[in-house]
This record gives structure tokens, sequence and C-alpha cells, in this order.
């Protein structure tokens, strides 16, 4: 049992672990029982991992009594409740009960499997061998061979199968049948038939007196078996988050007055120096300060290739040196790394629920009445027509039905391949924030993208500054300029910057500064007004640009983008930055295409600059010159085209496109605040991520659609065999050992298929 502490704020989903779930009609009850906690504003179970993932209403200003509710609720639904603290439970802590678990599993199905052999033996193989049937008649015979089969079936039912009694009845009581309910009545019919065929044989006609402990013994072993196999296949599931939380060091090297100590993890507080040597991993976020290594930023980024670092640089939590030593000082520890983030992410969409699973959950809700309802139609059918003895045909058959139909596939159908789909997504860089976004990504068929920092490298340099007015020379106007975008953010002021530094020249002080989001900048340098951005900028300020359009058009043709400079008014001179597009951006515009889906650039950049750019890469469609705001406009045109929108993006004027876009996508290396709004997000530079996305969600949904139509299917074709429809005209009934060996393999096949997107390849 994980630790029974609280949260202290209910800002972030509230997680529990939901113990006894089995199957689809499960997962509706623990949901049903937790929505109705006063308080609770939305309540999501996932069947796969056993975790239920709550939020509550804004006036909830009590979550420790909150939980206690919770836990409550979840007990009066029949499934033991617990919180998971995010900060404290560890993944060694989730896997001992996990394994805790399987070991309970695979004890009960040994015990099953060691008392059910000697009753198939015993009834089986004397209807299979005559020999054996001769042997039981010559030795013990069959009055007492009926004896011992009632003992061995008896302590299976009471010793590893009183589970699906204790859970299926109550559950039964309560009007909210479950799939321990089939079992349990499928099971204790066939058992109570046969004692009374045992022990009181003349309550039954002569023919009818048979007995079917083999029936119950088996179908109890043969489902324990499905859930060993089950248990052991979703562990495999879980693999990606049990792989990156391995890559957290449990130690780290802290340096104090010279001296380095090994100290656990946990009492790495921020501001520690922390000493990192060849071969070990970084183990918290932090800040270079001395060395020079090469990190291994695989395990975060996908990039096979490692990277330089240097003083001042950043350094993630996992990460691996192979090189030199270093030293960091710590930024951000626990819960608040990068790794650990990237963890919540994952976590948050494996036990999302996608628009598909509200079918589902639909169709399951009425799914098991309607099959107890088709048991009975069976019994009083053939206890009606069926040949004699009817009461063991209606017995046998209605067992059947209630045995075959059992809904454990459709319950695991969605949330399997979404743990695998997502699991395999971190693997190779790519993590959904947002679980649906897995569905809405197949459907795109339009992605848009930024320019800067998203198709290009976001490290533009000066290439070109051209003084108009002569009454400045290319010094003062260059350390103006520089001095004034000193306090901007942006790549192409950090160019300017960075030019102005690389010739030594003194930046004067600039005030007043103020910014206007994607157009230019503005401020008082040297007792002058200076206004520097685009054309359009130039234009609202009234200031032409008509006589300098051979220039421009010039330098856009070239790919490179203009800026304007004017001093108290008057346009002075002219610089132009070139940003290299990225190496992966023209494979990524092709691998699209090939995918079937239009691109479209939506840029605040000159139009030249943009179609140069666009030629290189292939991008069907260009909007250039588009404010912030603006690229929300584009897309909601593209939107009332019946087009489903994704949009690439990494800055912070990026953030309201983004959020509006069907599937918002943000590059990993981008401003958190582009990260927070969007529903994916791409751990690397690399844009061949945004293929590798679309690919991994279609591969996800096939794979849910495969599953779901096994499920359904299977009962489907199933469910009408076991009643005995094929009888009539074939003679062929479905025995209720063969029914449960069936339900057993249908709940494995379904994960089995979804593991099979572990196997899927980044896009190439």
């Amino acid at each position: 049992m994980l630790e029974q502490t609280s949260p202290k704020t209910p800002d972030r989903p509230v997680e529990l672990a939901i113990k006894g779930m089995t199957c689809a009609s499960c997962v509706l009850r623990v949901e049903k029982a937790l929505k109705g906690v006063p308080g609770v504003a939305q309540a999501n179970v996932n069947l796969a991992t056993h975790r239920a993932s709550l939020t509550f209403t804004p006036s909830v200003n009590d979550p420790e009594s909150m939980i206690a509710a919770l836990v409550m609720a979840s007990e009066k639904a029949g499934y033991e409740a617990s919180y998971i603290d995010g900060a404290k439970a560890t993944e060694d802590g989730l896997a001992a009960e996990q394994k805790q678990e399987a070991h309970a599993l695979n004890r009960a199905f040994s015990m099953a499997l060691i008392l059910t052999l000697p009753v198939f033996i015993l009834e089986m193989g004397s209807h299979l061998f005559p020999p054996i049937h001769h042997l039981i008649h010559d030795t013990i015979g069959m009055q007492r061979s009926w004896w011992l089969q009632a003992l061995l079936t008896t302590l299976i039912l009471v010793g590893p199968g009183r589970s699906f009694f204790t859970k299926g009845f109550p559950a039964l009581w309560r009007l909210g049948p479950d799939m321990n309910s089939l079992v349990a009545l499928g099971a204790s019919s066939a058992w109570l038939y046969s004692m009374v065929t045992t022990f009181f044989p003349e309550w039954l006609p002569e023919g009818a007196r048979h007995v079917y402990f083999e029936a119950a013994a088996v179908i109890v072993t043969l489902i324990l078996l499905g859930r060993v196999l089950e248990s052991r296949a979703r562990g495999k599931t879980g693999s990606a988050i049990k792989h990156l939380v391995g890559l957290q060091p449990r130690q780290a090297r802290v340096l104090a007055n010279g001296v380095a100590t090994d100290v656990n993890i946990d009492l790495v507080k921020p501001g520690d120096l922390i000493l990192v040597r060849p071969g070990e991993k970084v183990a918290t976020d932090g800040v270079v300060t001395e060395g020079q290594p090469y990190l291994d930023e695989s395990m975060i980024t996908g990039e096979p290739i490692p990277v330089t670092k240097h003083t001042g640089d950043r350094v993630s939590a996992g990460t691996l040196n192979t090189t030199t030593s270093f030293s960091y000082r710590t930024t951000h520890t626990g819960a608040e790394t990068v790794l650990a983030r990237i963890i919540r992410m994952v976590e948050n969409a494996q036990g999302a629920k996608l628009p598909i699973q509200a079918v589902v959950d639909r169709v399951t809700a009425r799914f098991v009445p309607v099959i107890m309802l088709c048991a009975l139609l069976t019994f009083l059918l053939w206890l009606a027509l069926g040949p004699s003895p009817s009461v063991s045909y209606a017995l046998v058959n209605a067992v059947a039905v209630l045995i075959i139909a059992c809904p454990c596939a459709m319950g695991l159908a969605t949330p399997t391949s979404i743990m695998v789909g997502t699991g395999r997504a971190a693997e190779l860089g790519v993590l959904f924030r947002q679980g649906d976004a897995l569905q809405r990504l197949r459907d795109v068929t339009v992605i848009a993208f930024d320019k800067t920092g998203t198709l290009t490298q976001g490290k533009p340099t000066l290439t070109d500054l051209v003084v108009i007015d002569p009454h400045h020379d290319r010094a003062t106007v260059l350390s103006w300029t520089a001095a004034m975008q000193l306090h901007s953010e942006h790549p192409i002021a950090q160019a300017i910057v960075a030019a102005a530094t690389a010739e030594r020249l003194a930046l004067p002080a600039a005030l007043n500064f103020s910014a206007t989001s994607g157009a230019g900048v503005s401020a008082t340098v040297a007792n002058k007004a200076l206004l520097a951005g685009a054309q359009h900028f130039m234009f609202s300020h009234g200031i032409r640009t008509e006589a300098q359009t051979a220039l421009t058009d010039q330098w856009a043709a070239q790919g490179k983008t203009p800026i304007y400079l004017a001093v108290d008014g008057q346009l002075t001179a002219m610089m132009a930055v070139s940003d290299p597009i990225k190496p992966s951006a023209t494979l990524a515009i092709s691998a699209l295409k090939t995918l079937g889906i239009r691109t479209v650039m939506i840029t605040g950049d000159h139009p030249g600059t943009a179609q140069a750019v666009a030629f290189q890469l292939g991008i069907d469609e260009i909007h250039a010159q588009v404010l912030p705001e603006g690229k929300v406009d584009q897309l909601l045109k593209l939107r009332a085209d019946k087009h489903v929108i994704a949009f690439v993006g990494d800055g912070i004027n990026d953030a309201p496109a983004l959020a509006t876009a069907d599937v918002g996508i943000a590059i990993g290396s981008g401003t958190d605040v582009a990260i927070e709004a969007a529903s994916v997000v791409l751990m690397s530079d690399n844009l061949m991520g945004v293929a590798t996305a679309v690919k991994l969600s279609r591969a996800t949904l096939k794979n849910i659609h495969q599953n779901l139509f096994w499920a359904f299917a299977y009962n489907a074709a199933l469910v009408p065999v076991a009643a005995g429809v094929l009888y009539p005209g074939f003679g062929v009934l479905l025995s209720p050992v063969f029914a449960a060996g069936a339900m057993a393999c249908s709940s494995v096949f379904v994960v089995m298929n979804a593991l099979r997107l572990k196997r899927v390849q980044a896009a190439s």
C-alpha cells in the first residue's frame, strides 16, 4: 500500500491507486462512485494503469478530507483505493506493489491448477479415454470419484477462486454486475448443479444426473491464467515510464568546501554545487559552472549525438556525461526537473481517455446486464425446447454464455494502446501532454509552422547594415540599435547585440524601452527616439520605406530578414539578418506530404523572405507579415475550410496559435509558455518529430480499432455459438471450459496486439 499522505493544494490532478478492477464495468462503477463525491469536477479511471485521476472544483479548500471521501466512495463501490503522492511515490514503490499483485495472482493460479488437474483427469479423462474410465470404475468407483471432485472443486472456489465470489455477488446485489459476477454465476451454477447430482440425485430426472465439477474448476483456473498473462503483458506496457524513472540517479556528488560527498538525491537542494565524473548521469537540473563536457541527451531529446556544454549552459537530470568531469549549480530538484515533468506528461497521457472511449463506455454500461439476460433466455429456451436431459443442456449453455462474454477485452482495448503508443512516443522524443491529442492528430489535414526558431535555427546573424542617413555613421547606428535590442529576447535582437559585441562597441543606456510583439521595438538612446522593426511597424508610425523596396526585395530573395531603423522619425538605416534553415526542416516537410498533409507557413517576416524559405522547403502555402493575433485568425480561416489544423511553434508569441489549433505542437527547446500552451511537445529541435507524432497517432488509433473490433466481434460471434445456435444444424455446442479459455485468450490478445506499437519507428 502506498503512503496515505495528502496533497497541500488541489491545483494538480489527484491520483488514486485502485485495486480490484478487472473489466470495463469496474471502471464505470469506480468512475460513477468518484464523480458522486461533492467537489469532484472530473474523474478518469484507467483499467490498464489501475489509476484514477481526479480534479476538484474551485470551491474545494480541504483536499485532505476530499481524499478520505474518495477512498471511502471507492470502498463502498467494492474497490480498495489509496492516494498516490506524486512527489513521494517512487517507481520502486509502485513496482513493488505490482510485483506483490502479480505474485498473489501466480500463487492463486498455481494452487488452482494443482487442484484442477485431478478433477479434469477424473471427469474429462474418463470421457475421452476408456482405459481411464475403466480404471476409475474398478478402483474408487464413479460415486467416490464425484465425491473427490466435489471436495477439490469446493476447495478451488473457496480458495484461489474466492475473489470472484466476494466481488461478483456484492456487485450483483448492488445491481451493477461485472465480469466477476459473470464468472461467479457461471462457476457456482455448474458447482451447485453437480453438488445436487452428487448428494441429492433423487431431486433430478435420471437422465439429467451429470456432474460439471470440471467446468467450474477449469473456468476459474483458466480465467486466473488469463489474468496472470494479462498482468505480465500489462507490465510491459508501462516500460517507457520505468525507463524514464530509471534515468534518475539515486545519489549526487555534492561539493562543499572543496570536498565531494555522495548525498541521497532527496537531500540535494537548489544552489548546491554538484560534481559529475565521466560515465555518470547528471543528478538534477542545473547550470554548468566549470568544465566543458559532452552530454548524451538522447534519453530526453532522442538525438544520438552528444552535445557540448559550456559554462552557463543548462543541464538536465538523467543525461549522461560521456567525456570529462564538470561541476554545475543545481537549479531544480525532485518533481521540478525536466525529467520529472516529462514523466508527469507521459503519465497524464497514458491515463487519458480518448473520445473514442466514450462509445466503448456506453456499450459496456449495458453489456453485462444484456449478457445476463441472454444467459437467462438461453437457459429457458433449452429447458423448454432442448433434447433430454434439457436441464443439463440448459445449464451448460447458459454457463457458456456467461463465461465467454466477459468484457475484459473491451476495457483493455483503448487504454493499453494509449499506454504503449504514448510510451513509444516518449522514447522517440515526442510527448503527448494531453491524451486526446493522440486521436486529434490522426485527423489533421493541415500543419502550419512558425518560421523563426521553428523552421529556422532561431540563431540569426547580422549580415548587412546600410546607413541611409549621411548624418550618422555605421558604428553609431549599430551601437544605438544594439543598446535598444539588449532589452529584447527575440533572436533577431540577440543577433544585432552579438554583432555590436563582436565589434567591441560601447552600448549607451536605453530608456523607455517598449516592444510590440512580432513587429518591433522602441526606446530612447542618446536622447534620440529610436524605432527598429519590420516594414509594417514603420508604416504604423508614419515612416515611409518605399524608396528601399529594391534593396528589401534583394535581401528577401536571399532569404534574409530586413530590419528598418528610424531615428527621430526619419528612416536612418537598414539591416539584414539571416537565420539558417534547420537541416531537418526539408525532410520533415517532405515526410508530411508523403502522409498526405498540406503544409502552411505563418510568419511575421517580410513576404519575400518567407517566400524564399518556403521555396527551399517546398511548403504549400505562405502567410507573411502576420502579427501574433493574426496567426490565430489565419488558423480560424483554415478551420473554416473544414480543415483539422495543427500548429508548430516555439516562441511566446506562438502561444495563442498553439492554444487555438486543434493540436498545438511545441518545440521542446522553446519557451515554457509555448510548451504549456501546446498539447504535443517535441523534446528536440528535429522537426522530423512532427511527422513521427502523426505516424504514431495513426498507428495507435489503428491499433485501438483493431482491439475494439476483436473485442466486439469476438462477443458478437461467440455468444450465439455459446447459446447453442449451431446445435440444430450442426450439432455443435461450446463447452464452458472452452468458453473460459477463449475469454482469457481475448484479453491477452488485446494486450499483445497493443505491444506491437513498441516496434513503430521514427518517421524517415
